[in-house]
């Protein structure tokens, strides 16, 4: 049995500039011209949690409950109002199908591990048609470090796996496969990797 938890964003959907976008909006809206580093790599949690602590940290403000509340609901609300405008952000080629095909298949089970927030990603994947419904999400408000999101997933499997497998697009996806000692695939141009998934198979 193999366990196959896939990131969403830029992994299964065309979706990451677009989130990356309403992100910064959202902090730039709830929190005011508050200073950034000058880019994304320069945090060292690249999960929502994560670079907003760092992101309240740099600029002394205090990171209450309600604080980093304000900020997610304020996205979740920009992604709302997006996708009602502008319709589901479109899949990466042959994502859906891969991902029911394992959701069928008898040899694994799936789950998804993003470092984005709860409702958004469940926003994403079930307007775009992907499997929700009994299968494991683990995302930044279980925890602000990827790697321990991606065990979480995992957890949530209960069960023991020959092997376990994880799809990402970023350098922090590969990096924290690599210490949970997982097997991973790139997808993606940033990581040479897939660009469609319509060739594999379950």
């Amino acid at each position: 049995m193999e366990a196959v938890i896939f990131d969403i964003d830029g992994t299964l959907l065309q979706s990451d500039a677009n989130d990356d976008a309403l992100y910064l909006a959202a902090v730039r809206d709830v929190l005011g011209n508050v200073n950034l580093r000058p880019s994304w790599a320069m945090y060292t949690q690249f999960t929502a949690t994560g670079i907003l602590a760092e992101i309240l940290n740099d600029n002394a403000i205090d990171a209450t409950l309600e604080t980093v509340a304000a900020v997610r609901d304020h996205f979740v609300a920009s992604v709302r109002l997006h996708v009602s405008e502008y319709g589901p952000f479109a899949e990466i080629p042959g994502a859906r199908e891969f991902v029911q095909s394992l959701h069928n298949s008898a040899r694994h089970r799936i789950a998804y591990a993003t470092g984005g927030w709860q409702e958004s990603a469940l926003l994403k994947l079930s307007i775009s048609g992907f499997p929700v419904q009994g299968v494991p999400l683990s995302t930044s408000d279980d925890h602000f470090e990827r790697q321990e999101i991606m065990l979480y997933a995992l957890r949530q499997l209960d069960g023991v796996y020959d092997r376990v497998t994880y799809y990402g697009d970023g350098h922090w996806d590969a990096v924290a496969a690599k210490s949970l000692g997982w097997n991973f695939v790139p997808v993606g141009r940033k990581l040479d990797g897939l660009t469609s998934y319509e060739s594999s198979a379950a």
